[in-house]
């Protein structure tokens, strides 16, 4: 079931993509920066990441999030 993120509040936009099957399964997710900054703002965003363990990485307008606590290492 697929909810248009403008109808959502920003915790459910937050459970929407934490909920995700790639976020449980521990993989990895992508959104546009500028939406996590319209529907949740950065500083919540970060504070759930840091409440959850994870990590994240942006580049080029995209936010890298990995659903797990495992190190993230940067290859080059």
């Amino acid at each position: 079931m697929r909810h248009d993120p403008a109808f959502l509040s920003s915790d459910a936009w937050m459970a929407h993509l934490f909920g995700s099957k790639a976020a449980r399964d521990g993989l990895v997710i992508r959104r546009k920066s500028r939406d996590i900054e319209r529907y949740v703002g950065r500083d919540a965003f970060v504070e759930e990441l840091n409440r959850r363990g994870y990590r994240a990485v942006e580049n080029a307008g995209q936010i890298i999030i990995f659903c797990n606590q495992e190190p993230v290492r940067i290859l080059r």
